[in-house]
């Protein structure tokens, strides 16, 4: 491979001055993209650069990048030293030991839960507890809130869909703790859903369990109910710390009475790596430096301006997250007797000439609504409104093939999830699959109508399950199942990996089977390419190793029989 260039300091010969000098054409085509106030050199493949902060900062940003050879290493290393996240002391998280539930606690953990439990125990409960979907999370962290001393009052913020869940798990494995500290056996912990926006004052509780979207709105009634206890289930919530539920989340973590902060996620991270920043900050403020010293360090800056962490930081990131903060294990560590779970990307038709008459269409209105935009953000919302239309419509262009595809796995096979995006794609693919009584998992539906479809299907009074990717992605069980079929794709990998994982979890007793159905020549290609791009910077972070879509005989097997089977229908 070639080599991108040297580095070296030297004295300008013309000024009279230090500087930088650059050599190698691919390292002064870059210095002088990025450093435009350069002079040419005595030779023609070099630059010469002024030292100084600006440059530092720019010459190390594409060194972190690309790897200058350093001809003067040591004054290197004195000029980026201000510029290196200054590392905080944080004591490391000692050897894991299987730690004993306290007697408040009713249920029974499993070898590697016991370990979670010391985990949270020596972080002293402010952690990041990241096992993969389907490990039991919830069970953990009530163990370590009935273990750890002065735990209650405790504040659960989860989604929305997750509350009633939340509610049932307490009162499923824990025990009532009366103020003497005595255990009542048949007693549970008391608990409150705070389900409305208006502030009012809150009777005293143990657990209070509330929705992100609420959180701003009740902000000052929480701040007066004394909490011990902060946990964030599903955290990467707070993966942006622009949002109102992000400010509300700080100024709850910072309160005087709070003492334990667990964040709790098997997808920290959503689609870029700088995501973990704004979550660690919350748990262990300063273990990742200022958002600025964190971005310095790890990342660079993409074409869009989004910060990506560096491919050669990745490991060094994961191994502080790991060192001081964070827990992750996969399901292929801890059970052994846990199937695999395969990816399957399965290019199909779609129907072309609709497709392009749809973009006509979108991109015709796109025009207009540009030219007559009053303003930079009226221009970035009527191209985000015609990307989602594009989305759509490669949905319809391909849901006949995908109603033929998902009606041939299910003569092949048993009980399917269907995932789709759009409630028009759920809609149709309801009404197209009507013949198989499908249950329903669609975003607005109430408590009690979701746990019955989840209940139809998990009993098998139905084998297909139609879901929303963002409603039916957390918060559900639907382990009946081992075929997972993407009719339409979401732009983040997490989402699907939280889909896949309704399925792939405790209780699953088959290899799961994710069939990524993507529409040829429709925008699907692009949303393919970047989900793989962005799952390789997620896996090497979080963990050491990406996934690889690639498996998989019997993923081929039923494929073929799929293919045969349209074949003869032709």
């Amino acid at each position: 491979m070639e080599k991108f260039g040297t580095l070296e300091f030297v004295l300008d010969r013309y000024s009279g001055t230090w500087c930088w000098k650059i050599s190698g054409n691919r390292a002064v085509n870059m210095v002088s993209k990025l450093i435009p106030r350069g002079w040419y050199g005595d030779k023609p493949d070099e630059v010469i650069v002024s030292d100084n902060d600006g440059n530092i900062k720019k010459l190390k940003m594409i060194n972190d990048r690309y790897t200058f050879e350093l001809l003067s290493k040591s004054v290197w290393n004195r000029k980026i030293a201000p510029l290196i996240i200054k590392k905080i002391k944080i004591p490391k998280i000692e050897k894991l030991s299987q730690a004993v539930p306290s007697k408040q606690f009713r249920g029974t953990l499993l070898d590697f839960q016991r370990e979670g439990l010391d985990f949270l125990i020596k972080s002293s409960g402010n952690a990041l507890l990241a096992d993969e979907m389907g490990l039991g999370k919830t069970v953990q962290t009530l163990a370590y809130l009935s273990k750890e001393k002065n735990s209650f009052p405790a504040l659960i913020i989860a989604p929305l869909v997750t509350l009633t869940n939340w509610q049932r798990e307490i009162q499923k494995f824990l025990k009532k703790k009366g103020k003497n500290g005595k255990i009542i056996e048949d007693g549970v912990p008391s608990s409150t859903m705070i389900r409305n926006g208006k502030l009012a004052d809150i009777d005293e509780y143990d657990f209070y369990i509330i929705n992100y979207e609420l959180l701003n709105k009740r902000l000052p009634d929480l701040l007066n109910l004394g909490i011990r206890s902060l946990v964030c289930d599903e955290v990467q919530h707070l993966r942006s710390k622009t949002t109102q539920k992000y400010a509300a989340v700080k100024e709850l973590a910072a309160a005087e009475s709070v003492k334990y902060r667990v964040g709790l996620s098997g997808t920290p991270i959503y689609n870029r790596g700088s995501e973990i920043w704004p979550i660690v900050d919350i748990l262990k403020p300063g273990l990742l430096g200022s958002f600025k010293e964190f971005c310095e360090y790890f990342c660079y800056v993409n074409e869009k301006g989004k910060a990506i962490v560096l491919e050669n930081k990745r490991d060094t990131l994961r191994n502080q997250l790991t060192k001081h903060v964070m827990l992750r294990r996969k399901k292929s560590d801890v059970l052994k007797e846990l199937k695999d779970k395969v990816r399957y990307p399965e290019m199909i038709h779609a129907d072309e000439k609709f497709y392009k008459a749809e973009l006509s269409k979108i991109w015709k209105k796109l025009e207009e609504e540009q030219k007559y935009a009053e303003s930079a953000f009226d221009k970035s919302a009527s191209y985000h409104r015609a990307i989602e239309s594009e989305r759509q419509a490669a949905g319809l262009a391909k849901l006949s093939h995908v109603t033929n595809f998902v009606t041939n796995i299910m003569e092949i096979e048993e009980s399917v999830v269907v995932f789709c995006h759009h409630k028009a794609i759920h809609s149709l693919l309801h009404h197209s699959l009507s013949d198989y009584d499908p249950a329903s998992i669609i975003g607005g539906q109430t408590d009690v109508v979701r746990q019955r479809e989840i209940d139809r299907f998990q009993k098998g009074q139905t084998k297909l399950m139609i879901a929303g990717l963002r409603a039916g992605n957390v918060g559900i069980n639907l382990t009946t199942a081992k075929y997972v079929i993407f009719a339409e794709l979401d732009w983040s990998p997490a989402i699907h990996r939280q889909a896949e994982d309704r399925l792939h979890r405790i209780g699953q007793k088959n290899t799961v089977f994710a069939y990524y159905l993507v529409g040829k020549g429709t925008l699907d290609e692009h949303v393919a390419e970047i989900l793989v791009d962005k799952s390789y910077e997620i896996d090497t972070i979080l963990d050491k190793q990406g996934e690889s879509f690639e498996n998989k005989e019997k993923a081929k097997m039923i494929l073929a029989q799929i293919h045969d089977k349209l074949g003869t229908k032709l």
